[in-house]
């Protein structure tokens, strides 16, 4: 379950790395953060996120680390 404001702030947060993506809630009350780019962006991107003031309201964290497919533009807030 997400704490308010959480999907503004990740949106806020990738403001500063040169990152790609969206966040959304999911119908189980999970979000699911996916984002794209350079992995050292991703990396410290993740780390400022859990630095934020809403990464202590992460429970459970999974990061997969996939190929990048493309498609996406800017920061989104989706659902």
């Amino acid at each position: 379950m997400q704490g308010v404001g959480f999907r503004y702030t990740v949106k806020t947060v990738a403001r500063g790395y040169e990152v790609v993506g969206v966040v959304r809630n999911l119908l189980d009350g999970r979000v699911e953060l996916e984002a794209e780019g350079e992995a050292d962006e991703l990396e410290a991107f993740l780390v400022a996120i859990r630095e934020s003031g809403v990464g202590g309201l992460v429970r459970h964290e999974e990061t997969r680390w996939e190929a990048a497919r493309g498609g996406l533009r800017g920061f989104e807030i989706a659902g």
